[in-house]
């Protein structure tokens, strides 16, 4: 039987009533109205029950700093548990305050690995379909979810979900914005950066959409793929409502299938050969073969390129054949100097250009027109596509 007994009947009453009437500055536990201890392993200092099925409370604490204050040396200051009902109910009717605050004091480094530590608030459920930390907010205004740090103000990660997931039934899923930064950063190791579908338009883009070419961007010791710098059409259309098309290369070229070497320089000019229409280095003059030059010489470098193939649909070795635009050619001046705007056909020395002298024998084998100037030996000079 317990040491003291304390029982009542009457519902106004209390079957214990501690008080302490000192006015004074108490250091806790001293002070106290009722103290209770125990040296029971897994015992309880002080313990309260309420019996009625439907409604009351086990302990009631009330207090100008607050209502019950719970510590632990080394294991948890407050414990609250429920088999039906929430573990932990919180509520305020102060605007500026919180329903629940919590706060991690230490100073020091978070241990890497194991369970989640260092945290102001961690939320764990073994829930199948449960979220491990769930904010709502039911206002006409504000946030369910709040987040504030130095590396990241949210993260989220999964094994084998999504890492972040935003939804919304009439705004945006997820908006990123940034004062000084990137509005989105997005990186994948072995798939897409970015996937996007929608109804109208997968991507609308208020502003320029820059593609750069570089390697991979967590590794730049790993050298740039084929597609790399490049925007990949597979299914599709371009449209363009408004504005113009800028491109920074210099020649509309077309790859085509070559034969007989298995690189072949750029600027070499190029005939259709013989057998199954490749294409193969010139090497005789005045060739009404002649199909173009190899683009990609010097400083001139393709606009657009037709007809490219992935390397691994295609078993022949191709190349791009600047048609129109500006390339740098290979030309030798044995044949007659070159002067600016003179016309150009193939020569007898292989993949070269040279003067076109003869009206006749120029129909149907101009090259393009020389850009620049040749008194003599061979060089790269820029050309103008012209074929003719």
């Amino acid at each position: 039987m317990s040491t003291i007994l304390g029982q009542t009947t009457d519902v106004q009453q209390s079957a214990v009533f501690g008080r302490n009437d000192s006015t004074a500055t108490a250091s806790p536990p001293s002070g106290s109205g009722v103290f209770g201890l125990t040296v029971t392993d897994k015992g309880v200092g002080v313990f309260g029950a309420n019996n009625n099925p439907n409604t009351g409370r086990g302990v009631q604490g009330n207090g100008a700093e607050a209502g019950v204050g719970g510590f632990s040396d080394s294991g948890v200051g407050v414990v609250a548990y429920s088999n039906k009902g929430n573990g932990l109910l919180s509520t305020t009717n102060a605007e500026a305050q919180s329903a629940v605050f919590a706060s991690n004091n230490g100073t020091g480094n978070a241990p890497v690995g194991g369970a989640p530590a260092g945290n102001g608030v961690f939320g764990l459920t073994f829930v199948n379909g449960g979220t491990g930390v769930f904010g709502a907010n039911n206002s006409s205004k504000g946030r369910g979810v709040q987040g504030n740090g130095p590396e990241a103000g949210v993260g989220g990660f999964s094994d084998a979900g999504t890492g972040v997931l935003g939804q919304s039934n009439k705004a945006s899923g997820i908006v990123g914005t940034s004062a000084n930064g990137q509005g989105i950063t997005a990186f994948s190791d072995n798939d897409t950066g970015i996937f996007a579908q929608g109804a109208t338009f997968a991507g609308v883009f208020n502003g320029a959409l820059v593609v750069s070419k570089g390697p991979d961007p967590k590794d730049t010791t790993k050298p740039a793929s084929n597609i790399n710098g490049s925007i990949v059409i597979n299914d599709g259309n371009l449209f363009i409502n408004k504005g113009d098309v800028f491109l920074g290369g210099a020649d509309c070229a077309e790859e085509f299938d070559v034969v007989g070497m298995e690189n072949i320089e750029s600027g070499t000019v190029m005939v259709i050969d013989e057998e199954g229409g490749a294409l193969g280095i010139s090497s005789q003059p005045y060739d009404t073969k002649v199909a173009g030059v190899v683009s990609g010489a010097g400083s001139y470098k393709s606009g657009i390129v037709l007809d490219r193939r992935q390397e691994e649909t295609c078993s022949k070795n191709r190349t791009p054949i600047a048609l129109v635009g500006k390339v740098y050619c290979k030309v030798d001046a044995q044949y007659g100097a070159i002067r600016v705007g003179d016309l150009l056909t193939t020569s007898s020395t292989p993949g070269h250009a040279m003067k076109a002298t003869d009206p006749l024998k120029a129909f149907g084998t101009v090259i393009g027109k020389a850009l620049k100037s040749l008194t003599s030996g061979k060089d790269l000079i820029p050309v103008l596509i012209s074929l003719q």
